[in-house]
């Protein structure tokens, strides 16, 4: 029976095989190369942009950023992972020209450079919208936990390290009962776990002391930006809390944000930054009921941005559910509420300061001779209603679920879809750096760099993206080149006439085969 088989290994080609020729017209490998190169990332603030003047120059931040955006593209993250990949694969010979940068070199670029790869995020999101690919309608925002590299065991907090320390104390009694009847063979034994347990006492006091001093609830000794955090229910992690924008059209994110704390506070920064980026507030944002802060909502109106956000349940209701607050009735013009039984609560116009909102409180003197008061309240005086100063935007967000529900059904399918595919799909549902949130915030950076790019990709097709990419390289370095010109800058001219001609000759020779409709452009 025969089989197919492969070529000889050991025989020798008349004409050997450009490296060029072993990656296809259509990798997505030659849009990453592409990418890169249209980038300023001097501008961006990368480190070890310019040469060294003495010893070895560096490697260019732009073939260390391409190894990046491949490897997570294609989920490959660890510094050694993508080491050993230089020296292997075909793809990343060709994009990196034969360089193998060693593990530590390829971990600190990632680990020093947060805000730059930040910056090259931005720059798929202006891709993005260029390409008509954001709508600017409507936004979702929530947000998912990641693992930290810091496990449980050595996250602390006030009452664990108490019951430490009594755990010591106790051990250190029975070893020193235990000392009074030892011979000498064990008196050696115990004087050694006494001195370790010592140690460990010693650990424990610095950490309490650290506690007391930073006023924190919690200490990390692995990752100390790291928390622990609730994931679902009752289960918790030592995690990040990964903050997102999504636009509806495509479901692409716009931005992100890593925290170690909760939702409350973040739905006015996320808004605000969705505006900056899109360049305009006449959009609906939508979240989930962690989200459901008085005072955030009522910023996001106040930039101009209708919001969806979830109601929360009420923390307390009255014995009959007939008689909960919401069944009350605010009159705008005349300040009061109408109570179920028909009877107006008057305020007397005074704010008092409750936590960190002031309210107005309203109630009645017919309370006390009501009827129906064993329904309305468990008081022994009477029921008073506490209006606070953001109820008018906690009113205008539940009349914007009411009348368009459909908006807020979309929250999940929108944000939930990127989530998904990093998570379940890649499988990155921790975060690969330690020490600091800074850190970590470049791992979630490529995170995102990769699913916009991929979903590009996905959207417009390689062939269309490469042209395109092409077409918004040229024109910039044409003008960079006529600029030139005009100011007799000669070797400035040269060196972008030579760049462009590269590019022609070596990268995109191959796109003339495609049947594009911007080929025009050419």
């Amino acid at each position: 029976m025969s089989y197919i088989t492969g070529f000889d290994r050991t025989q020798t080609a008349l004409f050997p095989q450009a490296i060029d020729e072993l990656i296809a017209p259509d990798n997505p490998v030659r849009f990453i190369d592409l990418f890169v190169e249209s980038l300023p990332l001097a501008d961006f603030g990368f480190k070890d942009v310019k040469m060294n003047v003495n010893g070895r120059p560096p490697f260019n931040p732009a073939d260390l950023l391409k190894l990046y955006i491949y490897g997570y593209m294609n989920k490959i993250r660890s510094s050694r992972g993508l080491e050993k990949e230089c020296g292997r694969n075909i793809e990343l010979i060709w994009l990196l020209k034969g360089l193998v940068p060693e593990h530590n070199t390829i971990s600190n670029f990632r680990k020093n450079n947060p805000k730059s790869i930040k910056k090259v995020f931005r720059q798929t999101v202006e891709i993005a919208k260029n390409l008509d690919l954001i709508g600017g309608i409507l936004i979702a925002g929530d947000g998912t936990k990641l693992r930290a590299q810091n496990s449980k065991k050595n996250n602390y907090n006030e009452r664990k390290i108490a019951r430490h320390l009594e755990y010591i104390e106790n051990k250190l009694a029975e070893y020193n009962i235990a000392m009074a009847s030892a011979d000498r063979d064990q008196k050696e034994s115990i004087q050694k776990k006494i001195i370790k347990h010592k140690k460990h006492q010693d650990s424990y006091i610095k950490l309490d002391i650290e506690l007391k001093q930073t006023g924190q609830k919690q200490i990390s000794t692995s990752d100390p930006d790291s928390r622990q955090i609730m994931v679902r229910g009752l289960i918790n992690e030592v995690a990040y809390n990964l903050q997102s924008t999504v636009d509806s059209k495509n479901k692409l994110p716009i931005d992100y944000q890593l925290t170690n704390t909760n939702d409350k506070h973040a739905l006015a920064p996320m808004v605000e930054k969705a505006i900056e980026i899109l360049g305009t507030n006449a959009f609906d944002a939508v979240f989930d009921k962690g989200y459901y802060t008085a005072e955030q909502i009522h910023k996001c109106h106040q930039m101009g941005v209708e919001t969806h956000v979830a109601i929360t349940a009420p923390a307390s209701n009255a014995p009959d559910k007939a008689f909960n607050l919401s069944e009350f009735i605010y009159n705008h013009q005349n300040d009061t509420y109408s109570c179920p039984a028909k009877q107006t609560l008057k305020t007397n116009a005074n704010w008092y300061l409750k936590r960190v909102y002031r309210v107005k409180q309203y109630k009645t003197t017919h309370c006390k001779n009501c009827s129906l008061k064993a329904s309305c309240t468990r008081s022994k005086s009477s029921r008073i209603i506490e209006r606070h100063e953001f109820a008018q935007s906690l009113e205008r967000n539940k009349r914007a679920i009411e009348e368009r529900p459909e908006i807020y059904k979309q929250r999940q399918s929108i944000v939930e879809h990127p989530f998904g595919t990093i998570k379940r799909q890649w499988g990155f549902d921790h975060i690969m750096t330690k020490k600091t949130i800074k850190h970590a915030a470049a791992d979630v950076g490529f995170i995102f760099i990769a699913y916009n790019l991929k979903r590009l990709l996905n959207i417009i097709g390689m062939k269309q993206l490469i042209t395109i990419s092409f077409l918004f390289i040229t024109s910039i370095h044409h003008q960079i080149a006529n600029i030139a010109l005009f100011l007799g800058q000669r070797a400035l001219l040269n060196k972008t006439q030579s760049f462009i001609q590269s590019l022609q000759i070596q990268t995109l020779i191959p796109i003339f085969n495609f049947k594009s409709p911007l080929r025009e452009g050419f």
